[in-house]
């Protein structure tokens, strides 16, 4: 029964200053919206900048790495002589020996969803005297589209043209606007290795990423193999791809069980760009947390002034039996229902932000703005609304149940 009339109690102070209360459900609405449309907004920008870095690279890498040579030195002899050979990079070839059988065991792991094989490469492209520095990648274009979905990028040609063309290649946008070549011309490539060649574009892909469109083209495997002048087992990456991209570093660590070479994964090569992406995302949390708090505080002012208006009253609810418990329930409820409404609308609110976010058009290769919806963000919201709400009405009526009846009616 006592429940009963702290809820009929605490409507009546929620009915009796509709104002003050209307101003605090407005004040969590605000917060609540903002702090969803900002992790939302975080949180796309934060998944179209991953999807971007795996447009070109995989989740896991596996190569060949640069070799220094150990120093030698020699223990003195009688005539005081020490012989010392400066440490520097070896001249050993970057081959993993034995790829196929390497890749085959690498495909019957169970975590592994793709995993191809790569020869990469430096070169320069040249149109007369106009020349351009870039990388190849000697690829089954088959298989690294089922990997990178390179198709996707095309703006001109096809794929089929490359994979079985010895004298073909499929060049970024960026070499093509710069060196104004089309379908069906012809480029010269230079290798880093020196070896020269004449190929057909047969292809043109925009990945919207500048840098690799202004650098990067593909070749067949073989093609890539002549460039360097390897033989046709030649094959210096090993590209993997996993279900979960977050457990990269997991199934990095299980892949150095099975070989001796460099096994890198897609946040170690990428440490830069994610530690900004971190960065970024504590600072527009912080703000977002912030204005939530600083909506909480609304609530707490306007149970802070009920209380000091209404202490008679709980004066007189203490003295006819009312427990200090139950005085705290009285504006806990007030805070819980402020709170509550404040939550509900600051949800419709920010789905609101986000909806119309997501249909504005950026053009380029971003298309649509990267912002969606997300229940986790939502039932973080509402959850992190309603606990600092409760703080915020809790504080007001721990003062009031401290509340002494004799001493105000002393006074």
């Amino acid at each position: 029964m006592k429940k009963n009339v702290n809820v009929d109690i605490a409507l009546t102070h929620i009915i009796t200053r509709r104002r003050q209360t209307l101003i605090a459900i407005l004040g969590v609405t605000l917060g609540v919206s903002i702090y969803l449309f900002i992790n939302s907004l975080v949180s796309g920008f934060t998944n179209f900048s991953v999807e971007e870095m795996f447009k070109s690279s995989p989740h896991i890498k596996i190569y060949h790495d640069d070799e220094i040579s150990t120093s030698l030195i020699l223990p003195k002899d009688s005539a005081g002589v020490v012989a010392i050979i400066n440490p520097q990079i070896t001249t050993l070839s970057k081959k993993i020996v034995d790829p196929e059988a390497l890749l085959e065991r690498i495909k019957q792991e169970p975590y592994v969803v793709k995993a191809i094989e790569q020869v990469s490469f430096d070169l320069f492209y040249n149109r007369g005297q106009a020349q351009l520095n870039g990388s190849g990648s000697g690829v089954d274009i088959f298989e690294y589209d089922a990997m990178f979905k390179t198709g996707k990028t095309l703006v001109a040609g096809r794929l089929e043209d490359l994979q079985n063309n010895l004298n073909a290649i499929i060049i970024g946008s960026g070499i093509a606007e710069k060196l104004n070549l089309a379908i069906d011309d012809n480029i010269t490539i230079t290798s880093a290795f020196g070896v020269v060649k004449r190929l057909k574009i047969v292809g043109i892909f925009t990945s919207g990423v500048t840098t690799i469109d202004n650098s990067k083209s593909y070749v067949n495997i073989s093609t890539a193999q002549q460039f360097v002048k390897k033989g046709p087992s030649f094959v210096n990456d090993i590209y993997i791809n996993i279900p979960d991209p977050d457990k990269s570093d997991i199934y990095a660590a299980r892949l150095r069980q099975l070989t001796s070479y460099t096994v890198e994964d897609w946040k170690a090569i990428n440490a830069d760009a994610l530690s900004s992406n971190k960065t970024r995302n504590a600072l527009m949390n912080a703000i977002s947390l912030s204005i939530l708090i600083v909506a909480a505080f609304g609530i707490y002012n306007i149970l802070s002034s009920t209380i000091s208006q209404k202490i008679n009253d709980i004066a007189i609810l203490k003295a006819i039996g009312f427990s200090g418990s139950n005085v705290v329930w009285i504006f806990l409820i007030e805070a819980i229902f402020m709170g509550l409404a404040g939550i509900f609308m600051g949800l419709i609110v920010g789905g609101i932000f986000i909806a119309i976010m997501s249909n504005v058009y950026m053009g380029g290769h971003i298309g649509y703005f990267p912002i969606k919806f997300e229940s986790r963000l939502f039932a973080s919201s509402s959850a992190l609304g309603l606990f600092i709400t409760i703080c915020a009405g809790y504080f007001p009526a721990k003062k009031a149940a401290d509340v002494d009846p004799v001493e105000i009616f002393r006074k």
